[in-house]
C-alpha cells in the first residue's frame, strides 16, 4: 500500500501528500476524544521525503507539528507544549528524512545499476568485436599458459600451423614455436615482456616457415598468460633472396662488362705493338710472335663475346618518384638522422611518372646518397637535398649534397679507380644501371658541393589506372598500394617532403 502511494511523478506525490495532512486535520477536528490524532502526519510525511529536499521536508514537519498541537485535545502549556512539540517535530523530520535518504539511495542504487549494465553490455559488444576481428585476422593469434599450453587460437592460426578448425587449443606449442615456450612468465618477479623478433617456426606436417613474430605476457588471476601474433614471412624472405640474386647477377653482369671493355682496350693495344714488330725482318714469320697475335686475337674475340653476353634488354615499368623516395627514405633515413645529415626532397606537384626499373632506381638514389653521407663526415654543414624537374618529356632528378666537391669529374664514372673504398665500382655500376632502364647518370658541375643528375623519360599516353596497375604489379614487396604522404594537388608549385 505504502509503495503504492510511493509512485508517480514529484507534482503526483505532493498532491497526495496535501490531501492526506488535510484529512487527518479534518480527523483530529472533528474527532472529539481524548486521543490525539498527530501520529497519522507520518504517513505524509513518508510521501513528502521521497520528492523534496531537505530545507522543504522541514518545513512541511513544521506545518504537521503546528496541525497537530492547534487540534490537540490537551490544552497547550509552555511546560509541556514546547517539549511536545519538539518530539512530534523530530519525529516528523525524521519520517521524511528517512523517506528522503531511502528514495535517495534508491536512485542511486538505481543509476549504479544501470551504469553496470551498460558497463556489462559495453564490456560483452567489445568481446564480440574483439573476438570477430581476431577471427577474421589473417594473422594467426594465440595465447598461451605459463606451460606452454595453447588457450585460444583463431582460425588463421589453425591454418598457419596445418591443424583441423577448433582443434589447437590444450595443445602444446612447443613442438611448432619452441622460442614462445622460453618466454619467462609475467609475475611479480619479472616484468611483462613485449617484443617482436623473427624465428622459425613447423608445421603439424614437419614443413619448416619463417615467421614474424609479435607477442607479450601478461598476468592474469589465473596466472601469467603470452599472447603472440605470426605471420608466415617465407614468401617475403623468398622474394628478397631472390631479388637479391637478381641484384647480384646483374651487378656480376655489368662488371664482366666493365673488365671485358678493359681487356679489349688492352688487346687493342697489344695489336697495334704487333703490327708495328712485324714490321721488322723475320718477326712476322716467327712461330711465337705469331702465337702471341693469335692470343690477343682470341682474347679480345672472348672479351667481346663476354661484353655482348653481360648486356640484357630491360623491360620497363611507370614508377612514381613519390613512392621510390619514400622507400629511400625509409631504408637511408635513419643511417642519415645518426649522422647529424639533414635530407630534403623537394617534388612538384604535377610531376609525371617516369619509365625505369624500380628496384635499380632504388639501387642507385641508395649509392649515390651513401656517397654523399661519406662525403660529408668532416663537414659542418651536412645537408643532402633531391629535387625534380620535368621539361620535355624528361623529368631531371638532382641529387645534391654539401660536401667538399669532385676534384677530377671526369674521371667519376671510370671501372676500378684507384683510391676507392672498394672496387672503385659504385659510380660505374649505378650508371650502368640507370642506362639498362633508358636512363642516364651525369655529375653536374658548379654550386656548393656535388650534384648528381638521372635523367628519365616521362610517362605520356597512359591513364592513372593503367600505370597504377603497373607499378602494383612491380613492386609486391615495396611500398606499392600504400597512401602517398603528399597529395598531388594544384595548391603549391613545390612541396617539400621533409
Amino acid at each position: 500500500m505504502l509503495s503504492f502511494f510511493l509512485r508517480g511523478s514529484r507534482s503526483q506525490l505532493l498532491v497526495r501528500a496535501g490531501v492526506m495532512v488535510a484529512i487527518v486535520a479534518l480527523i483530529d477536528w472533528r474527532v472529539d476524544l481524548n486521543v490525539s490524532f498527530g501520529f497519522l502526519y507520518l504517513f505524509p510525511m513518508l510521501v513528502v521525503g521521497s520528492c523534496v529536499p531537505r530545507w522543504q521536508l522541514a518545513a512541511v514537519a513544521a506545518l504537521c507539528t503546528f496541525l497537530a498541537e492547534c487540534f490537540d485535545p490537551f490544552p497547550w502549556a509552555p511546560t509541556a507544549g514546547i517539549p511536545r512539540d519538539i518530539f512530534m517535530f523530530t519525529a516528523y523530520f525524521g519520517t521524511g528524512l528517512f523517506a528522503y535518504e531511502s528514495a535517495r539511495n534508491r536512485e542511486l542504487a538505481l543509476r549504479h545499476s544501470l551504469e553496470i549494465e551498460q558497463e556489462v553490455e559495453s564490456r560483452r559488444e567489445a568481446e564480440q568485436q574483439l573476438k570477430a576481428l581476431i577471427d577474421s585476422s589473417p594473422a594467426a593469434v594465440l595465447t598461451l599458459d605459463s606451460a606452454g599450453k595453447i588457450l585460444m587460437a583463431n582460425q588463421a592460426a589453425h591454418r598457419l600451423l596445418g591443424f583441423e578448425p577448433d582443434s589447437m587449443p590444450s595443445q602444446s606449442i612447443v613442438p611448432f614455436l619452441p622460442l614462445l615456450a622460453r618466454v619467462p612468465p609475467a609475475d611479480g618477479s619479472t616484468a611483462s615482456v613485449r617484443t617482436a623478433m623473427q624465428c622459425r617456426g613447423r608445421r603439424r606436417d614437419g614443413e619448416v616457415f619463417l615467421a614474424d613474430l609479435w607477442f607479450s605476457t601478461y598476468q592474469t588471476r589465473s596466472g601469467p598468460r603470452l599472447a603472440a601474433m605470426l605471420v608466415d614471412s617465407s614468401d617475403t624472405l623468398r622474394d628478397r633472396e631472390q631479388s637479391s640474386l637478381q641484384q647480384l647477377l646483374a651487378g656480376s653482369r655489368l662488371v664482366i662488362g666493365a673488365v671485358s671493355h678493359e681487356i679489349r682496350n688492352i688487346c687493342g693495344a697489344v695489336s697495334v705493338v704487333c703490327a708495328n714488330l712485324a714490321r721488322y725482318p723475320g718477326m712476322a714469320e716467327s712461330e711465337d710472335f705469331r702465337a702471341l697475335r693469335n692470343l690477343v686475337t682470341g682474347l679480345g674475340t672472348m672479351a667481346a663475346s663476354q661484353l655482348q653476353q653481360s648486356a640484357g634488354s630491360q623491360e620497363l615499368t611507370s614508377v612514381d618518384l613519390d613512392s621510390v623516395l619514400d622507400e629511400l627514405r625509409i631504408v637511408i633515413e635513419p643511417e642519415l638522422r645518426e649522422s647529424g645529415i639533414s635530407f630534403h626532397c623537394y617534388l612538384p606537384s604535377d610531376l609525371p611518372r617516369v619509365w625505369a626499373d624500380r628496384q635499380k632506381l632504388l639501387q642507385v638514389l641508395v649509392n649515390l646518397t651513401k656517397n654523399s653521407e661519406r662525403a660529408l663526415a668532416e663537414q659542418q654543414r651536412r645537408e643532402i637535398t633531391i629535387a625534380a624537374t620535368a621539361d620535355a618529356g624528361r623529368v631531371i632528378l638532382r641529387l645534391r649534397d654539401t660536401g667538399p666537391g669532385i676534384a677530377e669529374p671526369e674521371r667519376l664514372f671510370r671501372p676500378f679507380q684507384p683510391g676507392a673504398e672498394t672496387a672503385g665500382l659504385g659510380l660505374y655500376l649505378s650508371r650502368a644501371f640507370t642506362r639498362t632502364f633508358g636512363a642516364d647518370l651525369r655529375y653536374e658541375g658548379g654550386g656548393i658541393g656535388c650534384c648528381f643528375a638521372i635523367d628519365l623519360t616521362a610517362v605520356v599516353g597512359l591513364s592513372d589506372e593503367q600505370t597504377g596497375s603497373e607499378e602494383n604489379g612491380q613492386s609486391q614487396d615495396s611500398l606499392a598500394g600504400r597512401s602517398r604522404s603528399v597529395s598531388r594537388g594544384p595548391k603549391p608549385a613545390y612541396r617539400e617532403r621533409a
